[in-house]
């Protein structure tokens, strides 16, 4: 992997029959953008990318075909040896071509990566999403037209679609739809008929492996997904000294020829800055700690919704401290670190049953078996939260290949010796402290103050404790339809005048938010 960051982190993309005029861009990624424009016989495709540097790298075209990628694959060796004979691809979106030339809509079943695409095939349009659609993609569909991009506020403007199923319905926006995880979706262009293709499911067989083979297996494949996600130049891990963020940065650290960067992010409510030190001392990381004032933190909510497009407040708060951590750690044009490639714990909880404390273990296997079912059009993974500032994340937990072990593997091994994540924590053990090893699970959100603050914001604007979880729903709602459906910048928003407006209403009018 050469470049720092993906050739590109973002697209709105546009198959049309007519010569309607082009959408505006709008992102809330931040980085260079250019605009392409491609005409053939029956069709044009309008092209706006968010890149960082190098867009050509973004598309590819081969035998009347056109991609247009947004993020970067994982498995390219593999994927490489399955095209013998043939010219190297000289970049994913090149490969994602090559194989599509062979597989057809199949190809997307070999690729491991965190991407969104679009390809135009002869009157069809290919939308795609990576296995855990960890960049989101929005699509508007209606005869003679399909509109596509990894941004819901993109769309904003777009004329009114049909349903496509399996899409989930965006909200107050009639017509435009959120591609689920692991779905290809072939669209003919000029009917607006839709052909949908699951490319990944969570695994439902569990895997029995004795002690030893199943801590190497999670070791070496956790051990891979770090490596191929490093890139060329020195990584920034985000630690918060729990086993998940801590095995990620010594795994970084072990491959890495000099200091690997490490940094914390907490509040003057709560932070994890002793534990966090514990082991950057161990692997020896240039490590950096951020304070962010509680009050910046909650005015912060609308620019984290507006990154995310989420409307899920327990979400919102384990994403909030994230973006503020990445907004303050600089980025494009804002003379800090520029476009950094950033690495993090994210995401073990997931299949690891990790925020479960129960030892019984059906019900745990249970809890995974609904998370892995839920977790899909949630945002969490959106590289947007940091390309807010011009940087990339990526998690090594959600790579294809380690989920297929983390949630395969039978509940004993996750729930084991009285320790929730044993198996991880077993894998790790060599490599970090043991006060870390054995430190029990706090979520970034309960680490960084952010859910105590948020429920005493609203309960200082008058919200009776039983109603501050379905209040923070309501302000999370508005904040959503101010940034995304209605278009306006987030640093327009109060927080505090949607609090004061959430607190106000009346018992009967605090109803749930769809999803």
């Amino acid at each position: 992997m050469e470049a720092t960051l993906p050739a590109a982190i973002g697209f709105l993309a546009e198959v049309r029959q007519d010569d309607a005029r082009p959408l505006e861009p709008v992102f809330a990624a931040r980085g260079s953008l250019a605009r392409w424009h491609e005409r053939t016989a029956d069709r044009s495709l309008h092209t706006a990318l968010v890149h960082s540097g190098a867009p050509d790298e973004a598309y590819a075209r081969d035998r009347g075909r056109t991609l247009v990628l947004a993020g970067e694959l994982y498995n390219q060796d593999d994927l490489i040896g399955l095209l013998p004979g043939r010219v190297l691809p000289g970049s994913d979106a090149a490969l994602v071509v090559a194989l599509f030339d062979v597989y057809g809509v199949h190809a997307f079943r070999l690729l491991n990566g965190r991407f969104a695409a679009l390809l135009t095939d002869r009157g069809r349009a290919v939308l795609a999403t990576d296995h855990a659609g960890s960049v989101p993609l929005y699509v508007s569909v209606a005869p003679g037209q399909v509109l596509a991009a990894t941004e819901a506020k993109a769309l904003r403007a777009a004329p009114r679609g049909r349903p496509v199923p399996p899409g989930r319905p965006l909200r107050r926006r009639p017509g435009t739809h959120q591609v689920p995880a692991g779905t290809v979706l072939d669209i003919e262009v000029s009917t607006g008929k839709c052909a949908a293709h699951r490319t990944w499911t969570p695994p439902l067989a569990r895997r029995i492996l004795p002690e030893d083979e199943a801590i190497d297996t999670v070791r070496r494949t956790l051990e891979r997904a770090v490596r191929t996600r490093t890139g060329a130049g020195t990584p920034l891990v985000v630690l918060s000294g729990g086993i998940d963020s801590s095995a990620v940065a010594a795994l970084a650290a072990g491959r890495s020829a000099g200091p690997i960067d490490t940094v914390s992010m907490g509040t003057d409510e709560a932070d994890e800055f002793p534990q966090a030190r514990v082991v950057a001392r161990h692997i020896g990381s240039v490590h950096r700690e951020i304070t962010v004032p509680t009050a910046d933190l909650l005015r912060g909510l609308p620019r984290a919704v507006w990154a995310a497009e989420c409307l899920d407040p327990d979400v919102v708060e384990y994403l909030l401290p994230l973006t503020a951590l990445y907004l303050r750690l600089g980025g494009t044009g804002e003379g800090g670190d520029t476009g950094r490639r950033i690495l993090t714990g994210y995401g073990a909880d997931i299949p690891l049953g990790g925020m479960h404390r129960e030892n019984r273990l059906p019900r745990l296997d249970t809890a995974v078996c609904h998370d892995m079912d839920t977790f899909d059009g949630l945002n969490e993974m959106t590289p947007t939260l940091s390309s807010v500032a011009g940087h990339w994340s990526t998690h090594p937990y959600w790579d294809r290949d380690v989920l297929d072990v983390l949630v395969s593997l039978e509940a004993g091994l996750k729930r084991r010796h009285g320790r929730d994540k044993w198996v991880l924590r077993a894998a790790l053990g060599d490599v970090l402290p043991h006060e870390v090893v054995v430190r029990p699970k706090l979520g970034v959100h309960e680490g960084s103050g952010t859910t105590s603050s948020f429920s005493r914001l609203l309960a200082d604007a008058g919200v009776p404790q039983d109603r501050v979880h379905q209040a923070k729903r309501l302000v999370v709602q508005r904040i959503f339809d101010q940034v995304v459906v209605d278009g306006r910048h987030p640093d327009e928003v109060s927080v505090d005048a949607v609090v004061d407006l959430v607190a106000g209403r009346p018992e009967h009018d605090a109803r749930p938010v769809p999803r």
